[in-house]
């Protein structure tokens, strides 16, 4: 019998490989075939709205363009409990001088950049929108540093480097959404397409889960396979990062990880800078 090809797409960040560890090791039995798909975010987004892939993660952002496509994924979700993007600079600056700033920001699908939106909409009143150029995430810091930028809004271990490379933290955006809210920050989640049918569907759910499990649970084997991609970082901030975005939440959103990402794509649609939809959540 010939197996349900799956193109399953992550990104090349250590904590994506830490959770598809199970499934990439041998780890998780089904009659699907994975097919591991790494690309950056950015062009995960954009896949997305083709349908290209069978299942992917794309950001919370990006979701509310491809929910006519893709149904959500409960597992394999990175939420910030109390952290998340920041925006970073070399100095202090006052709000005054941030409504002013050109910000570099990782892409305009990244759930950071709808954060800065609604941290703008807040702070500033309805229809100011911050000023920003897209710039690659891993290049934020240095070119802040080297003066490009006065500002950088930053995501991945950025938020924990950021310091040692004489940043400066201007806004933390895990911390405003929990005070804001009391819920998780969404930042990405993992979708499987719908016209795959719901035997499928419920499958990919399965494998996700059960992939996410065997690498909590063998937890130095996978952080090993996720070293490889942690882009340079050492051991110790490898294994900070990875715990921040995988974890127990990971495993299952439950029902304040819905309940956040529904608020997040609601008061985006608010601002008008996403539009209206229904979040389909497989179980």
């Amino acid at each position: 019998m010939v197996k349900t090809h799956i193109r399953l797409g992550h990104s090349p960040d250590s904590d994506d490989a830490f959770m598809f560890w199970g499934l990439a090791k041998g780890q998780v039995q089904s009659d699907l075939e994975f097919e591991h798909i790494l690309r950056d975010i950015q062009t995960l987004n954009d896949w997305a709205r083709e349908g290209k892939l069978e299942s992917s993660a794309v950001s919370v952002h990006a979701f509310a363009y491809v929910a006519d496509k893709y149904a959500l994924l409960r597992h394999g979700g990175s939420f910030g409990e109390d952290y998340g993007p920041m925006i970073i600079a070399k100095r202090p600056l006052s709000t005054d001088e941030l409504r002013d700033t050109v910000i570099a920001v990782p892409g305009i699908l990244t759930s950071a950049y709808l954060q800065l939106n609604l941290y703008f909409d807040e702070l500033f009143g309805a229809g100011v929108k911050p000023k920003f150029e897209v710039v690659p995430f891993d290049e934020i810091i240095p070119a802040v540093q080297a003066g490009k930028y006065e500002a950088g809004l930053i995501i991945h271990e950025g938020q924990l480097t950021y310091e040692r490379e004489g940043m400066v933290q201007i806004a933390n955006f895990g911390e405003w959404w929990q005070k804001k809210t009391g819920l998780p920050l969404p930042l990405g989640v993992n979708v499987v397409r719908k016209d795959l049918g719901p035997d499928v569907v419920t499958e990919v759910s399965r494998c996700m889960r059960e992939s996410i499990s065997a690498s909590l649970t063998h937890r130095a084997e996978a952080l090993e396979y996720a070293l490889q991609f942690a882009r340079g970082m050492d051991t110790p901030t490898s294994d900070e990062f990875v715990g921040m975005y995988v974890n127990e939440r990971t495993l299952d959103m439950g029902d304040a990880g819905v309940k956040a990402i529904k608020l997040l794509l609601s008061e985006g649609a608010r601002i008008g800078l996403v539009p209206a939809v229904e979040v389909e959540v497989v179980d």
